[in-house]
């Protein structure tokens, strides 16, 4: 069969891969670059070269199996990472780090602190009461909220807006205040899976040697079809025939199937004869932009450097409708460097422009009560009338989430990994 993907993320890419014994497959992507997410940077200084990823960045040896074995499969290599979170108000007033008991207690002042106590006893009563979330409301509910579920449980302030409502914006990419809507077994759920709920056992986190990227060169050298990069797809039909796909500044071109691996709301606006249950569905998952800046400056790491991690959490004196952090990039991806390379989601205008090396726009999807259940109809649309849809909003939004879901679509096809 002739097959065209839409769009060259982890989805699209791991989906042609696949299709791509037995099928024609074309892929199509709107950017300069193949990988989405998955973007690194090539940076040279005086005396060195590195490349730092941008956007996807680590996995683990629990969450991401079908990942791991693309790589296996690949002959890509890994290496450990450090995970450690932070969080600091940028003054020194306020910071901390999990990392160890010497970052915890950044600020010496917090020894002493009864709040600060509280808010660390709140860490061990949430992990506790998350669990007991999960063992009473079923697999399916949307209710409680996050807000309404940590306001219920008496959570003190402190550890609401500087603990545990920063966790989820750093690991989700989302606004603070949407959090209050997210559905609290959703979250409880990500914290069980990672092994967030308990302070041993929890999973070996990993990075790409050399950088992300190298699995989509991998993926890239052993792909047969055609990708088209800058070539953005106006309209997708459907008609009696097979599919018909019409780039931004092309011909229409026929296909047999397409698989449309974007984001849910470019595969909604691509389709020009959407059926009620694909409206409804994809509409569910709204998406939402942050900006990512990759630079050296240091100011945008808390003020004391035992309290630095690899992901710090920026808490901002009037909180603003994204999220605000900063991955140290050294510690992230072992960078054995002269610099410190940091990218900062949604703080641009505050980088000295003379350390920014690049700025990137990147999507990720928003979580709400009607996306957790739109998720769970994937299959009322899935390869109807020839089209396919696939994307990591399908799942928790991650890496695995994208691989996972181009699985789904290639197993229709007879392909597996």
């Amino acid at each position: 069969m002739r097959i065209a993907i839409i769009g060259a993320g982890v989805s699209g890419l791991v989906a042609a891969h696949l299709l791509d014994a037995a099928h024609e497959v074309t892929v199509f992507e709107a950017g300069a670059h193949a990988g989405g997410h998955t973007n690194t940077i090539r940076v040279d200084t005086p005396h060195e070269t590195h490349h730092v990823d941008t956007g996807f960045i680590v996995f683990n040896d629990r969450n991401y199996p079908n990942f791991e074995r693309l790589l296996v499969r690949l002959g890509v290599a890994s290496q450990p990472s450090t995970m450690t979170f932070s969080v600091s108000d940028g003054h020194g007033d306020f910071e901390y780090s999990g990392g160890s008991p010497n970052g915890l207690f950044a600020k010496r002042a917090h020894l002493v602190t009864p709040w600060f106590h509280r808010m660390i006893v709140d860490m061990t009563r949430f992990n506790r009461a998350a669990r007991a979330l999960l063992s009473t409301e079923a697999p399916d509910s949307t209710r409680p909220s996050l807000g309404h579920w940590l306001e219920q449980q008496r959570f003190s302030r402190p550890f609401i807006d500087r603990l545990i409502v920063p966790q989820a914006s750093a690991v989700w990419s989302a606004d603070p205040h949407q959090l209050w809507s997210f559905p609290a077994r959703f979250l409880a759920e990500f914290f069980d899976n990672h092994g967030m709920l308990s302070f041993r056992g929890r999973p070996r986190w990993r990075t790409v040697r050399g950088g992300s990227a190298r699995y989509v060169e991998a993926l890239l050298q052993r792909f047969s079809g055609r990708v088209l990069l800058r070539t953005p797809v106006r309209a997708v039909a459907r008609d009696r025939d097979g599919i018909v796909v019409t780039p931004a500044d092309g011909e229409a071109q026929r296909f047999d199937e397409v698989v449309l691996a974007t984001h849910s709301d470019q595969a909604l606006a691509m389709l020009q004869d959407p059926s009620s249950a694909e409206g409804e569905l994809l509409s569910a998952i709204p998406y939402q932009t942050n900006e990512a800046v990759l630079h050296t400056d240091v100011r945008m790491l808390p003020r004391r450097r035992r309290a630095w991690a690899s992901w710090n959490y920026h808490l901002m004196d009037v909180p603003g409708d994204r999220t605000t952090v900063t991955y140290h990039m050294n510690r992230l991806q072992s960078l054995d460097a002269e610099r410190d390379f940091c990218v900062t989601l949604n703080r641009t205008a505050e980088i000295d422009p003379a350390r920014v090396i690049r700025t990137i726009q990147y999507a990720h999807p928003v979580y709400t009560a009607a996306g957790a259940r739109a998720q769970r109809r994937h299959a009322e649309i899935n390869g109807r009338d020839r089209v396919h849809f696939c994307g990591a909003y399908w799942g928790w939004g991650f890496h695995e989430d994208g691989v996972l879901s181009a699985l789904r679509v290639a197993e229709r096809f007879g392909a597996r990994l």
